[in-house]
């Protein structure tokens, strides 16, 4: 049975919510009385906050005026958390007082690690994939590589942001994540940059999660839409940043014309979805092509409602 005292004493869970009201009661339900909880309003304009403020009187809450995205929003719940470690998990996911004990026990048995990854499932049991032990060759193929889960702790290139246990002086001293980033990709940077630094990730089996997936805002046109801009502006954002701008040329271009062709292929046969979803990856990708920036987008995109 986990100590929920002495989890309290190490750990601070931060939750960043963006009209998150349709999950956030499951998480909110699964994590121990007590543990200290940060969330980061990142502009909802649902029922998130009072969700929160009904199950949770005693977080700290955060507000931001602006969708500020993933990095900057979590970065800011960072800076306020004075715990040895944080607890970064999406409002779609479901924790236990088991696996947030598990996460820091491989913490104290790994002490040059400065990310604990859990094993995730779906909410039907499945296991859904969550780490890559090669980064770049998932990249390069341009899809996720289902990895195994490991018999035992397993050292991993990657691991996925919907749940990061992190060593907070590990990841301070990097600076958390980049805040140039709007959506996507700020969690395979922060896991490159913390292995440049000289530290391992570890996923560990005995931590089992759930991770709903898909509910961080209610689903709309507009909404997919920046999702896969987004997508395709911060693949190219990333190339360039760790392998150069002329790799990220290159990457771009392909990537573009591909994008292209699927989505002409879908809107000839009427396919909205695929259409919609490619057309925005391909201009996402494109605008990263120009020098667009992401914030710089996403404030303009706000600002048509």
């Amino acid at each position: 049975m986990a100590d929920a005292g002495k989890l309290a004493q190490r750990v601070t869970l931060v939750v960043v919510c963006h009209n998150s009201g349709l999950v956030i009661e499951n998480l909110l339900r699964s994590i121990p009385q007590g543990l200290p909880l940060i969330c980061v309003d990142n502009a909802c304009r649902d029922d998130t906050i009072a969700l929160i403020r009904q199950y949770r009187p005693d977080a700290t809450i955060l507000h931001n005026a602006t969708g500020q995205g993933y990095a900057r929003a979590a970065n800011r719940g960072l800076r306020a958390v004075e715990t040895e470690f944080a607890l970064l998990a999406n409002p779609d996911t479901v924790l236990s007082a088991e696996a947030i004990a598990a996460m820091l026990a491989a913490a104290d048995q790994f002490p040059e690690a400065a990310i604990i990854g859990p094993v995730h499932r779906d909410g039907k049991g499945h296991v859904e994939p969550s780490h890559d032990v090669a980064l770049w060759d998932r990249r390069g193929r341009g899809k996720r590589g289902a990895e195994p889960v490991p018999e035992g702790p397993l050292c991993a290139e990657f691991i996925s942001g919907a749940v990061t246990f992190l060593r907070m002086a590990m990841g301070r001293a990097i600076g958390f994540y980049d805040e140039d980033v709007f959506l996507y990709y700020e969690d395979d940077d922060f896991c490159l940059r913390l292995r440049q630094a000289g530290h391992l990730l570890i996923v560990d089996p005995a931590a089992v999660v759930v991770h709903l997936g898909g509910g961080s805002v209610r689903p709309s046109k507009g909404y997919a839409w920046e999702k896969f801009w987004h997508l395709g502006w911060s693949r190219i954002h990333f190339e360039a940043k760790h392998r150069g701008h002329a790799a990220a040329f290159r990457t771009g271009v392909i990537l573009a014309a591909r994008y292209f062709t699927k989505a002409l292929a879908a809107s000839l046969v009427l396919h909205r979805k695929k259409a919609g979803r490619d057309w925005a990856r391909c201009a996402g990708t494109l605008a990263a092509l120009r020098g667009v920036k992401a914030h710089d987008y996403a404030a303009r995109a706000s600002a048509r409602g």
